[in-house]
């Protein structure tokens, strides 16, 4: 029996009913190997020897995928029609000839665009073997991205504190987020004023007509500069002479849009639908592998992952014949529509993203969906069928207007537009931000050319030039793609990571780069200029592409690209902090010392007036400070910020606010930006009293109230029932905490430093007195208060634990119920708690393995978070 390897289950479901009990359809879930996160995987020095590692979840299946293809007589190798489904075929076959699990069995590999029984059953009928080609353009692209990000990213963590990663793609798409916010930051508001005249024909009907030149001169836009010169052509306009100059209507076409690629289905998803590439990506996922129809798997879509724009010639014929059943005969063009891409370097040529089944609409689906599947699926769907439709046909009119004032001739400008045949637009219209006219659809009066017209009104009005926005998801990837930058397949997993690493958030759909990402750009673009270049990521995509077409050899791409890169590590080695620092603050002025629009220096620290305000970096980040120090303590956060540029209060320092006074000390209360964060400060002098704001505390929320709160700590919260000696709450280097004599335990996140109660600090301190746990962990049990013998045996006490406080006899625990308070419950309560509980209690000989058990998972997943923590894997993989 011949064994079907896919990647997902889903997928092997469906591919099984279609071929039945005589395969074995088994699913990889994915990659089952790949580069370990640690130095010396990929050896340069080796002639870059890559040393793989089977994924820990994949033991189990890929000894049940060895076992399987033992007992068979062929093997097939079903995963996605790309570079990545190429690349785990190539991975289970090289792993199922060590375990020699293939003896002299063929092995075949076949794709399908969708995930339909004709697609399926015909790809069975053409297997071919492993690419090439597509395997080495992988190994090329792993290589690349685990060499820049283990080589590159120690240098920004040894050179600039707080940076957590960099990496081949994910760098220059920072970048481009960066370079939009810098673009903003330096952008200088133009005024410029439109003239607009409220104009009606002899039969009454009234529109609209824009000032475009005078005496002779054409008037652009931003031309009018100066509400002077407005005021000038308004008072000219309102003595006016109106004649219709001439009138002229163009036929205009409008053609539909190509069907979806990767980029444009998470482009539109986004604007349309509201949906990330991450989340689009994975109901698109959803959509191809199939979903239940009346009992039957069915896969709804072709492929997501593609650059390709065309459709094979059976889906255009489909798409063509449901377009002539439910469309009157115009909607149908004579000849098919063909595509081509215009991507600068188009991966292997795919299918568009299309539905399997063009007469499956959205209609009849959409109650086997859930509501997101169903939204992308008609958009598909209507992207699709409106890719074969005829054109729009438009009008498009232009009616120029001479106006004669005291000598002066003045033109203005009226245009508009009507649809004339609506083709495809009866189904779909992209509706792009950056596309459509002001003019789109509006129709004008009837004139004529030597038509007098009446003036009704003159409307000149002020604007100011606006900085560009920032990217959108939708935008950034549009750019990216026009760049060349990265793979459409991957877009969605760099801008994950970006936000993953806080190197850009999200504000309102639009992606704004954090101080910490604009660091780490800063620094790449000084001493890693090449690496981070648009040109030059897309020249080595072109590499990559000519790689997986059997143009270059994968390995003297990755020589030429180490030979350099390599060198330029080496450059760093010797780079001094001043340098680094000079560089940064070199490149990052506009943003970290914007003009304070006094026409002084805005990196002269205004605290002492001497020094010179630069970027340091600390063990918690970077942060603004002046040369003086120590002489000069003033510090800021590394943004500019609210307040930081701003005017102190009283004569203080910058970045500096009055809450009010202290009514027991008489001293000024403040609220600062500190290198670490804002803080609250009592008073001035060489060590005043401060505290830092704890987790989740805005500074717009500290009012005089709070900050004297804060101020008050330390404060003694309880007294330890032990030793009698006092709990203090505080706040600390790395948050609040409760301390007793030596002894220290973190606040949780839910826990308020300036509320917490007496039993929750003696229940967080005995609980760290305890080994951190309790017993059950390993530690000492708790101290506890006696309150008598139990009737069976032991001393009964009643203990504060880690879930609460509960009742033993050194047995059995029994936790309080709610509302039961450990201080107030008698001997006679605490008996019937423990008996309860000893009823429920399993047999003595299992209580041994479950505590056992119990033990063990705290620290499996304290060392699960230590890895995720530690970030091993510094690097994007595009």
């Amino acid at each position: 029996m011949p064994v079907v390897i896919v990647e997902s289950p889903a997928k092997a479901q469906t591919i099984n009913k279609y071929l039945g009990s005589n395969y074995q359809v088994i699913a990889s879930y994915g990659h089952v190997r790949d580069l370990p996160a640690k130095d010396g995987s990929v050896e340069p020095d080796a002639d870059f020897a890559m040393v793989w590692e089977n994924d820990a979840k994949a033991g189990k299946r890929l000894s049940d995928i060895a076992r399987a293809v033992k007992e068979s007589d062929k093997l097939i190798l079903a995963t996605d029609p790309d570079r990545e489904g190429e690349a785990i075929s190539w991975h289970v076959l090289e792993i199922l000839r060590q375990k020699r699990a293939i003896k002299d069995i063929p092995v075949e590999r076949v794709t399908f665009n969708a995930i339909t029984k004709d697609a399926v059953l015909k790809a069975m009928k053409a297997p071919r073997e492993i690419d090439e080609g597509l395997v080495d353009a992988y190994l090329a692209r792993r290589a690349l991205d685990y060499l820049v990000g283990f080589r590159l990213s120690p240098v920004l963590w040894r050179k600039l504190p707080g940076a957590r990663s960099a990496g081949r793609v994910q760098s220059v798409a920072l970048r481009l987020v960066c370079d939009r916010e810098l673009e903003i930051e330096r952008f200088v508001a133009r005024e410029y004023w439109s003239l607009v005249a409220t104009l009606a024909t002899p039969r009454g009907d009234l529109f609209e007509a824009r000032l475009v030149g005078a005496d002779g001169q054409k008037i652009q836009r931003l031309d009018v500069g100066t509400e002077k010169e407005a005021l000038a052509f308004r008072n000219a306009l309102d003595r006016g002479h109106y004649v219709v100059a001439s009138v002229e209507a163009k036929p205009a076409r409008r053609n539909p849009f190509p069907p979806f690629t990767t980029s444009t289905l998470q482009q539109e998803a986004s604007r349309k639908l509201g949906l990330s590439p991450n989340r689009t990506m994975q109901i698109a996922q959803r959509l191809y592998e199939g979903v239940n129809l009346n009992g039957e798997q069915v896969g709804l879509i072709t492929y997501m992952r593609t650059d390709g724009v065309d459709m094979a010639p059976e889906a255009i014929a489909a798409v063509r014949s449901m377009i002539g059943k439910s469309y009157a005969p115009g909607y149908l063009p004579e000849t098919p529509r063909r595509y081509t891409t215009k991507a600068k370097n188009a991966q292997e040529a795919h299918e568009a993203i299309r539905p399997t089944d063009p007469f499956r609409t959205p209609k009849d689906v959409a109650r086997f969906l859930d509501n997101e599947q169903a939204r992308l699926y008609e958009l598909i769907w209507k992207r699709t069928i409106a890719s074969q439709m005829a054109s729009a046909e438009l009008e498009r009119t232009t009616v120029d207007i001479l106006v004669e004032s005291g000598g002066r001739k003045l033109d203005l400008r009226a245009t508009g537009q009507v649809v004339k045949f609506d083709g495809f637009l009866t189904l779909y219209n992209e509706d792009r931000d950056d596309d459509g006219d002001e003019e789109d659809g509006k129709r004008l009066p009837a004139m004529s050319a030597g038509e007098t017209l009446d003036k009704k009104s003159i409307a000149a009005t002020q604007h100011f030039t606006e900085p560009p926005p920032r990217y959108s998801e939708a935008t950034l990837i549009k750019r990216m793609e026009e760049l060349g930058i990265g793979r459409p397949s991957t877009y969605a997993a760099t801008l994950a990571t970006l936000r993953d690493r806080e190197y850009v958030s999200v504000d309102k759909k639009r992606l704004k780069a954090e101080d910490k990402g604009r660091l780490v750009t800063a620094f790449l673009e000084s001493f890693f200029a090449r690496y981070v270049e648009y040109d030059f990521t897309a020249a080595l995509e072109e590499k990559l592409d000519r790689i997986s077409n059997h143009e270059l050899d994968w390995k003297e791409v990755l020589r030429d690209f180490w030979r350099d890169f390599s060198a330029a590590i080496d450059g760093t080695k010797e780079l001094r902090t001043t340098q680094v620092l000079d560089a940064l603050n070199d490149l990052l002025g506009p943003h970290i010392f914007p003009d304070r629009g006094d026409g002084s220096n805005p990196r002269q620290c205004k605290v002492c007036g001497t020094g010179t305000l630069s970027l340091k970096l600390g063990r918690q980040g970077p942060f603004i400070g002046c040369s003086n120090y120590p002489e000069c303590r003033y510090t800021r956060n590394f943004s500019a910020g609210a307040g930081a540029n701003g005017e102190a209060e009283g004569g203080g320092e910058a970045g500096t606010k009055k809450l009010g006074t202290d009514p027991e000390t008489g001293l000024d209360v403040t609220l600062r930006d500190g290198r670490f964060g804002p803080y609250v400060q009592l008073g001035e002098g060489d060590k005043p009293k401060r505290s830092s704001l704890p987790r989740g505390m805005s500074a717009s929320g500290v009012d005089l109230e709070r900050a004297l709160a804060l101020l008050s700590l330390p404060r003694e919260v309880a007294v330890h029932p032990d030793t009698g000696k006092p709990i203090l709450v505080n706040i600390g280097r790395y948050g609040p905490y409760v301390q007793h004599e030596k002894t220290f335990a973190s606040l949780d996140k839910d826990d308020d430093v300036l509320s917490i109660g007496a039993n929750r600090a003696v229940d967080l301190i005995l609980t760290k007195e305890s080994g951190g746990a309790g017993r059950r962990f390993g530690g000492s049990a708790p101290a506890g208060r006696p309150l008598g013998d139990y009737p069976g045996g032991g001393k009964i006490e009643v203990k504060p634990g880690r879930y609460g406080a509960y009742v033993t006899n050194g047995k059995v625990n029994a936790t309080l119920p709610k509302g039961m308070e450990a201080d107030s419950i008698t001997l006679e309560q605490a008996i019937e708690l423990i008996a309860a509980k000893a009823g429920k209690a399993p047999a003595a000989k299992k209580a041994p393995a479950k505590k056992a058990t119990a033990a063990k998972k705290p620290a499996a997943k304290k060392a699960t978070k230590a890895i995720v923590d530690s970030d091993e894997v510094p690097f994007d993989t595009d």
